[in-house]
């Protein structure tokens, strides 16, 4: 849990702050651009001049969520214009749902050259240490729930917008309540929400009834790739780049796609390999049960949840499937 006086540091900085950054990791999921859209909202009801930053494109079905259109680093601005101030000069930055440099490409940069303090919200295990006060809470199912304890700490207002943006952050990191971090805190936060005015079943269908064609042709891609390893106790799943070039889906598309398998009742572990244009070979890994798959990842240089981690592995596909193969032998062995 998260301790007061760290709480206090954090309204402190807020309060002495007239222009702040926020931004979260690369490859937005539903917990970071909720969290920033929640703490967009929040502090301009305080008077305080916030933009945000993405630093990779947001995927179709979280589009909902902001009601602006937020820049994204390298295509509606260049890091040498954010580096020069041409974005804005901030003496807040605040960054969500993560504390690690690997997931801040180019936004790293910026940050080692900016005398503004940093605030971290995050709840993931690994970090970088990279805020000068950091509200970090393990046990919190996703950074949205963070956001909250913040706003009943500082006494600040729930309007619906705020209360959809964390509804979206709580649900999607917890596999909308699928997952083993789905406590009565995750429940209890929800009902909170859905008071404020947020609308599970309109939220719902923008999150999970909003597939393209496209998105759905790679889901059929992926599923026939399908191999079962130990008496299907382990499934793994690619997709390669003539993928992504006969269905013309992008690589967004792949989020989540990782649990489908898990439809399978003896699947206890499973991994997703997409294969990047640059030869590398993102791994996505997910456990049902006791494998913690952070630990995993953590090997090849990645990290997250122990039930749901990623790392970037060598290619070719064949081979970074054989590495994975090998680390869950020793796991289920």
């Amino acid at each position: 849990m998260i301790r007061t006086d760290d709480f206090q540091k954090a309204v402190e900085l807020v309060n002495k702050s007239e222009s702040i950054l926020i931004t979260a990791h690369d490859k937005p999921d539903g917990d970071a651009c909720g969290s920033i859209v929640a703490l967009c909202e929040s502090l301009r009801a305080q008077g305080k001049n916030v933009r945000p930053l993405l630093l990779s494109a947001l995927p179709g079905w979280y589009q909902f969520i902001p009601a602006e259109q937020i820049p994204i680093l390298d295509d509606d601005l260049q890091a040498e214009e954010l580096m020069e101030g041409r974005f804005g000069e901030f003496d807040l930055i605040i960054i969500v749902d993560t504390n690690s440099c690997s997931q801040l490409p180019k936004f790293e940069e910026y940050l080692k050259s900016s005398t503004a303090p940093v605030l971290i919200l995050d709840h993931h295990v690994t970090g970088d240490g990279l805020g000068d006060v950091e509200l970090t809470d393990t046990t919190a199912a996703a950074t949205g729930l963070i956001v909250l304890d913040l706003l009943k700490y500082a006494g600040w207002e729930m309007t619906e917008k705020i209360a959809e943006a964390l509804f979206v952050a709580t649900a999607t990191d917890t596999g909308w309540f699928q997952f083993s971090n789905t406590d009565s805190r995750v429940h209890r936060a929800c009902g909170e929400f859905i008071d404020a005015g947020a609308k599970p079943t309109r939220i719902y269908d923008n999150l999970y009834h909003n597939f393209s064609h496209a998105r759905f042709k790679l889901m059929a891609a992926m599923l026939g790739s399908l191999e079962l390893h130990f008496d299907g106790r382990y499934a793994a799943m690619h997709v390669s780049q003539r993928d992504f070039e006969r269905t013309g889906a992008g690589y967004s598309d792949t989020e989540n796609l990782i649990n489908e398998c898990h439809r399978i009742g003896t699947v206890k572990a499973s991994a997703l390999f997409v294969e990047l244009k640059d030869g590398r070979i993102r791994c996505s890994l997910r456990s049902r049960g006791s494998m913690e798959v952070n630990v995993i990842a953590a090997g090849f240089g990645g990290g997250g949840h122990r039930m749901a981690a990623g790392t970037y592995l060598p290619g070719p596909l064949e081979n970074a499937k054989r590495l994975i193969l090998d680390e869950i032998t020793q796991e289920l062995r």
